[in-house]
């Protein structure tokens, strides 16, 4: 069986169908551990006191909120390359989800921001460029809402994604090119090394593994709800022309 089979609406219908109460019931129990790990079994900082336990919620939602994107892109390049439309309706269903992650990023950015640096905001890089993806986000959303035409509006909200992909990346990496910013490094990376301390590395680890999988599942709810849509959209043509 390929991955393009997955493309077929039925059998996407079935198979998230199958794995969405698992998603969900595993994301649930990690991200309630993960969270109750880490705002009471971890200690204050000897440094940012208990502030720092807001990494909990900021470093995956500020994760998935560029990431979201990311996922987005490749269901809008599949969609241009290869026409498949349930993955352009995945590209939809991800971005409020991608959309709210990055508000919560800026929001608990903002609030961890203010005693450590002295402000509740800063026009460092990587802030703006996040800043900047959250506009992209809104945008995304109000040119599905504004075209009438499913195929139109995947084709212009897939260009604009491929655009502010350019934002994504540098919400990522801006700390690379501009070394004067206030926003630290990566709080864990994959390549070796990591910001955090180790006593809250793991609950972390926990957080960003529910919270991800959180996204999974909401995904798939709102791409088989988009999915219901056009059927019965469909189906009212027909009856419109019969």
């Amino acid at each position: 069986m390929s991955i393009w089979d997955y493309a077929n609406p039925k059998r996407f219908m079935t198979t998230s169908g199958l794995l969405l109460p698992w998603v969900s019931g595993l994301a649930a129990a990690l991200v309630l551990g993960g969270l109750a790990w880490g705002f009471f079994f971890t200690g204050d900082d000897y440094k940012q006191g208990s502030t720092v336990k807001i990494i909990y919620l900021h470093v995956p939602a500020a994760m998935l909120g560029i990431g979201a994107w990311f996922m987005m892109l490749a269901g809008s390049l599949i969609w241009l390359i290869r026409r498949h439309h349930v993955s352009a309706l995945a590209a939809r269903a991800a971005a409020p989800v991608g959309m709210t992650f990055t508000l919560i990023g800026l929001v608990t950015g903002a609030i961890w921001g203010q005693p450590m640096w002295g402000t509740w905001w800063a026009w460092d890089p990587r802030l703006t460029a996040f800043l900047i993806l959250f506009l992209f986000y809104l945008g995304y959303q109000a040119l599905w809402a504004a075209i009438e035409d499913p195929d139109t509006a995947a084709d212009l909200t897939s260009v604009l994604c491929i655009v502010g992909s350019v934002f994504a990346f540098l919400s990522r990496y801006a700390v690379l090119f501009w070394n004067q910013g206030l926003h630290q490094g990566a709080s864990l990376s994959v390549a070796g090394g990591s910001e955090v301390s180790g006593v809250y590395a793991w609950p972390l680890v926990t957080c960003i593994t529910g919270f991800f999988l959180l996204f999974v599942a909401l995904v798939f709810l709102r791409t088989r709800m988009h999915i219901r849509l056009r059927r019965v959209r469909a189906l009212m043509a027909r009856e419109r022309l019969a």
